[in-house]
């Protein structure tokens, strides 16, 4: 008997980039949505058109670009939120509009200060406008876990009349229990005389670890769409992982009535792509795309797993596509291979100039390294895109650092600023402290470190280390990334990238409310 199809809905670059921090450039959004795309993603959530001038071009962009996914819009319930969405998804090969309202009594008293009757008028009003702009209509109850099931009932036979044909029931603050939301859902479908008209989806958020269970078991109970994100990103404590909710379909396939379309071999790559655009590192034991996820270092385990690998492995790593995790690249390796392997990853060069400067990095990087990953790569190739948008950057052009037993460490560095050289020197608690406090020094930004954090890519003391420095300024948050053998280094550069971004609002995502 075949299974039926469970739609896989990514909000990576929509609520995923709502975590504070992991804005994305137009550019990075776009790298994303083609991964996605080759990961076969039925439908990919571009953004919130209407929220800026930025995500409005992106959401277009993405839109006149993917062809085998739909890409969608987000929208609040108000029409010039549906129109801005449906201008932009106007070149799409296939566009859909994304439209929710709060519909607990806790959002809709303090939130929307708005009466159920209120409510419900605004919501097919909305979805009628949206309808009448493009055939794909998504209609989202925000905190469905924690509003009044007759209530539910009708706002959704409402917007079923009014042309929605997906329906999404959130877990907006991850306050579901996987028997318990599951059974809203099945209950839902049961009730509502017209519940056969439209797709039954679901939005869950991970606040209480329970998101990707939560999903499961809407699909046991008739949903047939699941919102989710790549790493689990996401406001708060994130979303439902997409590799988490795809390998359990896939490798369960005993217990689930339902199959995705999605390539899994591509999953590691988007994974590692996403964790390299955001400067968020997946945790090593992150199930399916962490670094031990198929990893053993217990004596037990190792024998079972040689003697008969599915002793302690319920899926292999070729179904993620780790075959490809080590590759033969090197100090003799040529521009084709570089090239050949980054397009693999989902890295494609805008121009010869840009080309040119990453092989040149990935040649400074092999004669330190003997052997290269992919993980070094996409560092590589990460640490040299800063946003193309922004001509007024801040680069390193010297650095030397002092840090010897019995001395205050101090750091002296030359940055360059509009074609001109500025030098600067401090001393600080230690190495980094030196060099963070000497570029503060010229910079003067205001801002505040809220985040630092090392990362080993690779293996080995010759292992390219990842940075991650976090600031805030005027309640705005970015992330700065920078990669180098040298850590010191690796710091000023994503220190220097984090001031970079600060100084443009077009990367800061405005978080505006969402499902």
């Amino acid at each position: 008997m075949k299974k039926e199809k469970l739609i896989i809905f990514d909000t990576t670059l929509r609520d995923g980039e709502q975590s504070p921090g992991a804005s994305m450039t137009s550019d990075e959004k776009l790298r994303i949505a083609k991964a996605l795309e080759k990961l076969k993603v039925d439908v990919i959530e571009a953004g919130f058109a209407v929220s800026s001038p930025g995500d409005f071009a992106s959401v277009k962009s993405i839109a006149e670009t993917i062809k085998d996914s739909t890409v969608c819009s987000l929208s609040r319930a108000i029409i010039a939120d549906i129109e801005s969405s449906a201008e932009a998804l106007s070149g799409a090969y296939s566009g859909r509009i994304h439209t929710f309202i709060a519909t607990s009594p806790i959002h809709m008293k303090y939130k929307l200060q708005m009466n159920p009757e209120q409510v419900l008028e605004q919501a097919i009003k909305a979805v009628r406008c949206a309808r009448n702009l493009i055939n794909d209509v998504e209609f989202s109850l925000e905190d469905a876990s924690r509003s009044e099931f007759d209530f539910m009932c009708r706002i959704i036979e409402g917007v079923i009349d009014a042309g929605a044909t997906t329906i999404n029931i959130p877990d907006t603050v991850g306050y579901g229990f996987p028997q318990e939301y599951g059974d809203i859902i099945g209950r839902l479908i049961r009730n509502i005389p017209n519940s056969d008209k439209a797709i039954f989806s679901v939005h869950c958020h991970n606040d209480l670890g329970l998101a990707v269970s939560n999903s499961l078991a809407a699909v046991m109970q008739g949903a047939r769409q699941i919102e989710c994100t790549i790493n689990g990103l996401g406001e708060r404590a994130g979303n439902a992982a997409l590799e988490e909710v795809v390998m359990a379909v896939k490798t369960r396939k005993d217990i689930f009535p339902v199959e995705t379309c999605i390539e899994t071999t591509h999953i590691a790559a988007t994974s590692r792509l996403v964790s390299s655009i955001t400067g968020f590192p997946v945790q090593p034991n992150k199930a399916i795309v962490g670094a031990n996820a198929f990893a053993h270092e217990s004596g037990i385990h190792q024998d079972g797993v040689l003697k008969f690998r599915e002793t302690y492995e319920i899926m292999s790593a070729q179904d993620i596509g780790l075959q490809t995790n080590k590759i033969v690249l090197g100090k003799l390796s040529g521009r084709a291979a570089f090239v050949a392997r980054l397009e693999e990853l989902g890295t494609h060069f805008k121009n010869k100039d840009a080309l040119n400067q990453a092989f040149s990095r990935f040649k400074d990087l092999a004669d330190k390294k003997r052997e290269i990953y992919d993980e070094d790569l996409q560092a590589l190739v990460s640490d040299t895109q800063l946003d193309e948008t922004n001509g007024d950057l801040i680069t390193l052009e010297s650095l030397e650092v002092l840090s010897k037993t019995g001395q205050p460490p101090f750091a002296s560095l030359t940055l360059m600023h509009k074609g001109e050289l500025y030098d600067s020197s401090s001393g600080g608690d230690g190495p980094v402290d030196a060099s963070f406090k000497a570029i503060e020094k010229l910079a003067k930004s205001d801002t505040q470190l809220k985040l630092y954090s090392v990362n080993a890519i690779t293996a080995g003391t010759d292992s390219l280390g990842e940075v991650t420095v976090r600031l805030e300024k005027g309640g705005r948050i970015v992330n700065g990334q920078g990669a180098d053998t040298d850590i010191i280094v690796a710091s000023v550069k994503a220190y220097l990238h984090a001031l970079n971004l600060i100084q443009n609002p077009d990367r800061l995502h405005p978080q505006l409310d969402g499902v």
